[in-house]
């Protein structure tokens, strides 16, 4: 079964979904025959390298909302990550494009590392207050995660990559993508948003009985005569 996750590294409920979506795949019997896939979607494609504004401000001004109630809206969520086991310090976050982050971690899937570096990319901005569009920080998190250094440093140096994160984000947004994160089964079910792990771990077993069935009806047609490697109705 594949699962495709379109998100963004300064998301805090990507963050949060991904952690529900671990603890139902921890209870899900077939997690082993999973394929888990992060998708890049830049929530600000235009966003600063070295932005010197602070998140709260930035909220405030999206939503029009005084600064206070935007730190206020922002605990919010961080006691949301805390019940998931998430440590969120939003007062010290550092805001930044993501588009070298989304590069680093296709990067990543080539070595085999795609979901430890996409892990170690949001423990960095949501828990460790790390400048994640820093291309020397994003070299040393990638070495942190098994990526050979030097590799990372040569990979951020160049542009690889950069097509890959924007057909991500287009495919997203053909597949209704509106926000993020969105989960994608098989290309067969969607879920948005970081929905309670019950409602993952609904979709993983509805996913395995459509399956079954699948198998099942084509194993009824093996049982015709197919020589000429072909089955008529």
């Amino acid at each position: 079964m594949k699962i495709e996750v379109w998100s963004d590294f300064v998301c805090p409920f990507c963050y949060i979904g991904k952690r529900r979506l671990e603890k139902a795949l921890e209870q899900f019997e077939d997690r082993n025959k999973v394929e888990l896939i992060f998708r890049s979607y830049q929530l600000d494609p235009d966003a600063e390298r070295n932005s010197e504004d602070h998140l709260y401000d930035v909220l405030a001004k999206k939503y029009g909302m005084t600064r206070e109630k935007a730190k206020e809206m922002s605990d919010q969520v961080a006691m949301q990550a805390k019940e998931e086991g998430l440590v969120f310090n939003f007062d010290t976050s550092i805001r930044t494009n993501t588009a070298d982050a989304h590069r680093l971690t296709h990067f990543a899937y080539e070595q085999g590392k795609g979901l430890e570096v996409t892990e170690r990319l949001l423990k960095a901005y949501f828990t460790d207050s790390l400048h994640i569009g820093d291309r020397d920080i994003l070299s040393k998190l990638a070495a942190e995660a098994g990526i050979d250094k030097e590799e990372a440093e040569e990979l951020l140096s160049s542009d690889r990559f950069k097509d890959t994160v924007e057909k991500d984000q287009q495919e997203g947004i053909t597949l209704g993508v509106k926000g993020v994160p969105f989960f994608v089964f098989e290309r067969k079910y969607a879920v948005s948003g970081a929905q309670p792990t019950h409602v993952f771990l609904d979709v993983l077993q509805k996913v395995k009985e459509e399956a079954a069935v699948n198998i099942s009806t084509e194993q009824e047609v093996s049982n015709n005569d197919c020589s000429d490697g072909t089955c008529n109705v």
